[in-house]
């Protein structure tokens, strides 16, 4: 494949994840692996899993971040990030402009506040298949991760502080592996 043919199927499926991926950036981690890993193997699953962990852990938003580790590691170039990156950011500033052009006339329409009402089982639905995609033997590799796992999750639901739960996530890593 050539580098251009491979930066504009790069920024073809980033686009469309952009425009389709309601829920922000956890919603849409299901839609890129589905797309940058199954669809056309740019990167491998274990890339993919680690992408999303660094991605976590980078300022910013999670779908810009994988967006531009994944078209640097496909293309191994800057120009892959920039594409990427562009790519999915670029339907919500098209989609906002217009929304905010329009959303004041139309604001109280019963038809606007259904379809803004149906989204949320969806988006719910997403961040749910991102989760379990990442419920894997690669990522739960024995049951210290396991316990890590829940003692997270369960400090989580307690409304725990998310950047303290990350560092100690963290330092029982480094220590138990």
């Amino acid at each position: 494949m050539e580098n251009w043919e491979l930066y504009l199927s790069l920024f073809w499926a980033f686009f469309k994840i952009g425009l389709f991926g309601f829920g922000g950036g956890y919603a849409m981690l299901s839609l890129i692996q589905h797309d940058v890993v199954e669809v056309h193997h740019w990167i491998s699953v274990s890339d993919f899993t680690d992408i999303v962990a660094i991605s976590q852990t980078t300022p910013g938003p999670i779908a810009f971040n994988t967006a531009t580790y994944i078209g640097y590691t496909a293309t191994g170039s800057v120009w892959g990030s920039f594409i990427c990156t562009l790519a999915v950011s670029l339907p919500s500033v098209i989609l906002m402009t217009l929304v905010c052009r329009f959303f004041f006339a139309f604001r109280n329409n019963f038809y606007v506040e259904s379809a803004l009402k149906g989204l949320k089982p969806a988006i719910i639905g997403l961040i749910a298949a991102a989760a379990l995609l990442l419920l894997n033997q690669r990522n739960f590799i024995d049951y210290k991760s396991w316990i890590i796992f829940g003692l997270v999750f369960g400090a989580s639901i307690k409304k725990i502080d998310p950047i303290l739960l990350i560092v100690l996530a963290g330092v029982a890593g480094y220590f138990l592996y």
